[in-house]
Parts: structure tokens; sequence; C-alpha cells
């Protein structure tokens, strides 16, 4: 089980976007990923009219290490670190360490 998941919102902690918010994209193989809105590049894109592909600068998110995210806790409003615990049926869930407090409420 991963600590950071597909839509969960994470906080950067380092880099030149430390601070900012947004929702996890994609999670990598690799160990990486990609969050809404951070680490935006500039990608110089060729046209290709036989797969409908416009040319010019396209901005999208590059990937970062795990590492360098944290998830944000909406009560302390801070990146968190989390921890896994296993219910009384048995469901292995993710806490937030400060607080014990369950971050999948489903």
């Amino acid at each position: 089980m991963k600590k950071i998941r597909k839509g969960d919102m994470v906080v950067l902690i380092t880099g030149r976007d430390k601070g900012r918010r947004g929702a996890v994209i994609e999670v990598l193989a690799d160990d990486r990923v990609r969050v809404e809105g951070v680490n935006m590049l500039k990608k110089h894109q060729k046209p290709n009219p036989q797969m409908g592909v416009q040319g010019g600068i396209i901005e999208r998110e590059a990937p970062l290490h795990v590492s360098n995210v944290m998830l944000y806790n909406p009560a302390t409003q801070k990146g968190e670190r989390v921890g896994f615990k296993a219910l009384e049926s048995g469901r292995k869930v993710r806490i937030f360490k400060s607080n014990q407090e369950m971050v999948d409420a489903k």
C-alpha cells in the first residue's frame, strides 16, 4: 500500500514551488508523482497533421519524487506524515501521524 495515491491533496516541501498545494494526477512506478499545477515545464512540440496534433509550446506538469511531497491534512492546514493502522475488521488504512486521524474516511 502506497502512502500517496492518485487524487490525494499534497503540499510540496522542497524546490522552487515549496509550499504550493495540488492534487496528485498520477503516481508513476519509479516513486514519482505528478501534481496538478506544480512543477510546470514548457515543451516545444512539432505539429503532426496526420495525428491531428497542433504544434507550439505546451505547458505540463513534470514528475516529482514522492519524498518531496507531504499529504495535506485539512484539520491542521499543513503537510503531515502518514502511517498505517489495521482496523478491527482487518482492513488496513492510512492515518496522520500527528493526530491519528484516518486519511481514508470510507
